[in-house]
């Protein structure tokens, strides 16, 4: 249907500026990423995820006691309402590890005492409690699936730490622990992209915290945004045997098909966080004797690379994705499982946008997100079609 108002159709929004925000920034063409004016790399190098879930939070670096104290906050409120445990087991033990997690985080609303309270205040406690409560969900499943007994939170582990022991039952080594950091530092935020905007466009309803963060997860669900990785996984196992990577590369690239964890929706260079989960895929394949895995991805990473300036086309170069695949799997974490990682440390960052959106902290006050569609269905004019009874209808 032709409208009579001038329209312009920009397909998944490629561009649209929608609203204003102070958690992050991203440059395309540069392949930077800034969380509240600090660069990913300085971050990387230096910050832990508490850290970095702070900074997003409250907008600017902890000192050396506020960082004590909201550690502190993260480690009480670890432990989940014991409900929680009895509803999980009820569940069919194959029932992927993201509609388990996206299904928990409204029962985690059911406990929580501020549910009705939408105050900046209350909803910087509710994302401490998100934080904390995200990867007990995702452990305390992993285990109930598996037919034993959720672990209890150690005290003594960090953030990171703490989850691999509740997810393996085995104390991770140091460096392990501090590798999933640096991990969940990377994926903290990335600013409005499928799961963030879900989350804001959500709250922007005056919908509560746990309903925003329920839609974001539903969108990383998706093997376009955080499902992506679990792809790469699955791509790389099977081309374990493949003798020719930069013929299967060439074909791929011929036949307009998907390498998955090439490519980003906004770089346009390589991802800055993959430059980091490559260096920790490399350690981790020496440390744990796999190195054929990093291998076979720096292999296709090349082959593409080269495949494209072979027939002088932009090298698409590769995505977050594409190194996160291998570190989480040379970390003994299942394929299932990789995803909802994504989700643990990307709470702090959809927290920090949802209470921006709600609070109206950027430039422009926020309003409800109510985007327009072109009809292009059956028209009958103004007065619409004539509905024909049931018995006379062909």
């Amino acid at each position: 249907m032709t409208s009579t108002m001038t329209s312009v159709k920009n397909i998944g929004l490629r561009g649209v500026i929608v609203a204003d925000t102070k958690v992050s920034f991203i440059d395309g063409q540069e392949g930077v990423l800034i969380y509240r004016g600090y660069r990913i790399e300085d971050l990387a190098e230096n910050a832990t995820y508490p850290e970095i879930a702070y900074l997003l939070l409250y907008k600017r670096l902890p000192t050396v006691s506020q960082l004590e104290d909201f550690t502190g906050q993260i480690h009480a409120a670890r432990e989940l309402p014991e409900f929680i445990y009895d509803v999980f087991t009820g569940y069919p033990q194959d029932a992927s590890p993201m509609d388990v997690l996206q299904a928990g985080v409204p029962l985690l609303a059911m406990a929580d005492p501020e549910l009705e309270d939408d105050s900046r205040e209350a909803n910087l406690r509710k994302a401490v409690r998100l934080i904390a409560r995200l990867p007990q969900l995702v452990s305390s499943w992993n285990r109930i699936r598996l037919g034993l007994e959720p672990l209890p939170v150690d005290p003594a582990l960090s953030h990171a730490a703490n989850f691999l022991w509740q997810l393996h039952g085995i104390k991770p080594s140091r460096a392990m622990a501090e590798k999933l950091d640096t991990c969940l530092v990377l994926h903290a935020d990335h600013t409005f992209n499928a799961s963030t905007f879900s989350c804001r466009q959500v709250v922007s309803t005056r919908a509560h915290i746990y309903a925003g963060v329920t839609a974001g997860i539903g969108a990383l669900s998706g093997s376009l945004h955080g499902g992506a990785n679990a792809r790469v996984m699955k791509m790389l196992l099977a081309l374990t045997g493949e003798k020719d990577i930069p013929a299967w590369v060439a074909s791929q690239i011929e036949n307009g098909e998907k390498i998955m964890g090439m490519g980003h929706a906004v770089y346009q260079t390589m991802d800055p966080r993959a430059r980091y989960l490559k260096q920790m895929a490399l350690e981790l394949g020496r440390e744990t004797s796999q190195e054929h895995l990093v291998n076979l991805s720096m292999q296709i990473e090349a082959s593409a690379l080269a495949e494209f300036a072979r027939r002088g086309k932009t090298a698409i170069k590769p995505n977050v994705d594409f190194y996160s695949a291998s570190v989480y799997h040379l970390m003994g974490i299942p394929l299932d499982i990789m995803t909802p990682i994504f989700a643990i440390s990307r709470i702090a960052g959809w927290t920090a946008h949802i209470i921006e959106e709600k609070t109206g902290e950027a430039q422009v006050k926020p309003a409800l997100y109510r985007p327009k569609a072109e009809y292009t269905g059956q028209y009958c004019g103004l007065l619409g079609c004539t509905y024909e009874p049931l018995d006379k209808r062909k």
